[in-house]
C-alpha cells in the first residue's frame, strides 16, 4: 500500500471511533439543516487547500450533492478576487473575510471556518465579525483547535497535525454533512 494511504486511513478511522466526533458532525448536520430550512444561507472560508474546500462544498449546497433538490444557499468567500485583493490592499489580508461577513451575512446564517492550524487571522477575524452580527460559527481545524477553538461556536479537531491528512477528513465531514442535508430537502 502507498504509505499515504495508509496515514490518511489512520487519521479518518482515528476521528471517526471517537463518539464525541461522530456527536458533533451530527450537530454540524443539525445547525446547518435548521438553518437551511429557516431561510438563511452557508457561508464558507479558508485558505489553500480549504479555500478550495470552501468552494467545492458551496457547490455541493448550490447544485447537489446525490439527489436532486432545491438549490440551497452557500457561498464561498474565497471566490472574489476583485473583493480579496481590494480588501487585502485597502485593509489587510487579514479582513478579506471578515469584510465579506460583514456585506454577506445575516443573523441565523451559519459560517464555516476551515483552517488546519486554527490560528488563520483572516479566519479568526472573519469569526468575531459573525458573532458580532449573529451568525453561528462552525470551525473544522486539527488537533489542537488553535485560537479559534475558543471563539467559534463549535469547533471540530480532527486528531492529526498533517494538513493533508486534517483537509482529508474535512472533506469526508463535510460531505456527510452534505448527505445529511440531501435527508430533509425534497426531491
Amino acid at each position: 500500500m502507498i504509505p499515504i494511504f495508509g496515514q490518511a486511513l489512520k487519521t479518518l478511522q482515528a476521528a471517526v471511533q471517537d463518539p464525541k466526533f461522530e456527536a458533533q458532525v451530527v450537530e454540524i448536520a443539525g445547525l446547518v439543516k435548521r438553518a437551511l430550512a429557516g431561510g438563511k444561507k452557508i457561508l464558507l472560508c479558508g485558505n489553500g487547500g480549504s479555500a478550495a474546500e470552501a468552494q467545492h462544498i458551496a457547490a455541493e449546497f448550490v447544485g447537489r450533492f446525490v439527489k436532486e433538490r432545491k438549490a440551497l444557499p452557500s457561498i464561498a468567500l474565497t471566490t472574489d478576487t476583485s473583493i480579496l485583493t481590494s480588501v487585502a490592499n485597502d485593509y489587510s489580508y487579514d479582513k478579506v473575510f471578515a469584510r465579506q461577513v460583514e456585506a454577506l451575512g445575516e443573523e441565523g446564517d451559519i459560517l464555516v471556518l476551515l483552517s488546519t492550524s486554527g490560528n488563520s487571522k483572516n479566519c479568526l477575524a472573519a469569526c468575531r465579525s459573525a458573532k458580532a452580527q449573529g451568525i453561528k460559527t462552525i470551525a473544522m481545524t486539527g488537533a489542537k483547535g488553535g485560537a479559534i477553538k475558543e471563539l467559534a461556536d463549535l469547533c471540530l479537531c480532527v486528531p492529526s497535525d498533517v494538513t493533508s491528512h486534517i483537509q482529508e477528513v474535512h472533506l469526508v465531514v463535510l460531505h456527510a454533512v452534505c448527505e445529511m442535508v440531501d435527508e430533509v430537502f425534497p426531491s
